[in-house]
């Protein structure tokens, strides 16, 4: 399947997805009320649709496009099948800065735990970009990574270990867990510029991403700014990575999962996969997001948690098959 077919295939899903995620809630909606929604957006039934549920899918999609897409290109600069955005830990240093923000008090200050969240990522991307350029092997990348979400992990608990009070502790958890809710058109603002940035710097890197398949020897002799390319990927993951964690907190295995759902029709070409796989991320999440809120709870269920639940065995085949090729 061409890359162009596979694209606007994917695309359609997710319109399908978003569609349906839109007219779909916890609140049915009767076949009289949704036509005075499509009349008259002003309405009860339209607030419904366009205030809260339509900026609730956008957001979705755009946080699973992120993570997709980081999932991707850290996937083709790592070379290795089981990378995703947090490997980095930017995610972890995120959360750090959001649980501070809102053990600190701050969680009334409108955008202040978004802010916190966005340095907490912003401080750990620096820290790995420095090392990206200073050090080609991938193995420096991903120890370095996982010694950073240990420590911000540590932490964190450290947060919650000395919260101020209960009801602090309950939001930290809460915003850990990863969601959605309550999202509006200025959430949606608010993450679009470094979004944006990292999907410029990740497209960038794409002819980087493709060369290091042939080898660090090769690449070097290819001619392309390699250096360059590589940071780019670094630095457009991390600000996807920590952008996504600051408009909706932390939700796992989407990045780890997009790339290998449409891996095979690119023909594992590192460059090709990206845009697919942001669609593909987006398609997940907004499905995840509608299961959230249609499984009948007595409290909807965090995104984090669904994407938790459907990607752990997701990630245990992905290992299993590693494991093979390896012996093999």
């Amino acid at each position: 399947m061409s890359g162009r077919r596979l694209e606007l295939l994917l695309l359609l899903a997710l319109i399908a997805g978003a569609v349906i995620a839109i007219g779909l809630g916890e609140s049915p909606l009767s076949a009289a009320q949704y036509h005075q929604a499509l009349t008259d957006p002003g309405s009860a039934p339209g607030e419904v649709l366009w205030s809260i549920r339509l900026p609730r899918v956008l957001m979705a999609a755009l946080i699973g496009a992120g993570l997709g897409l980081a999932g991707a290109a850290m996937q083709g600069l790592l070379r290795n099948p089981l990378a995703e955005p947090g490997v980095l830990g930017v995610s972890a240093t995120a959360g750090l800065g959001a649980s501070l923000a809102i053990a600190g008090g701050l969680a009334a200050m409108p955008g202040a735990i978004e802010l916190a969240a966005l340095v907490g990522a912003l401080l750990a991307g620096a820290a790995v970009v420095g090392l990206a350029a200073r050090f080609r092997e991938p193995e420096v990348l991903i120890l370095f990574g996982v010694a950073l979400s240990a420590f911000a992990g540590a932490l964190t608990a450290l947060v919650f270990n000395l919260s101020p009070s209960p009801v602090a502790t309950a939001e930290v958890l809460a915003w850990l867990m990863g969601s959605v809710e309550n999202r509006d058109f200025t959430d949606i603002l608010r993450a679009l510029p470094p979004m944006a940035i990292g999907v410029g710097l990740c497209l960038y890197s794409a002819k980087g991403l493709r060369m290091l398949t042939l080898g660090e020897e090769a690449a070097q002799m290819s001619g392309l700014p390699m250096a360059r390319l590589r940071v780019a990927a670094v630095a457009g993951s991390a600000l996807l990575a920590g952008a996504s964690v600051a408009a909706a907190g932390v939700i796992g295995f989407v990045g780890l999962a997009a790339p290998h759902l449409v891996r095979a029709a690119v023909r594992d070409d590192p460059g090709k996969i990206l845009r697919p796989s942001a669609l593909a991320g987006a398609l997940l999440l907004v499905v995840a997001d509608l299961a959230a809120r249609v499984i009948p709870t007595e409290q909807e269920l965090k995104l984090g948690v669904v994407t938790a639940l459907f990607g752990a065995p997701v990630f245990a085949l992905l290992a299993w098959r590693a494991a093979r090729s390896w012996r093999a």
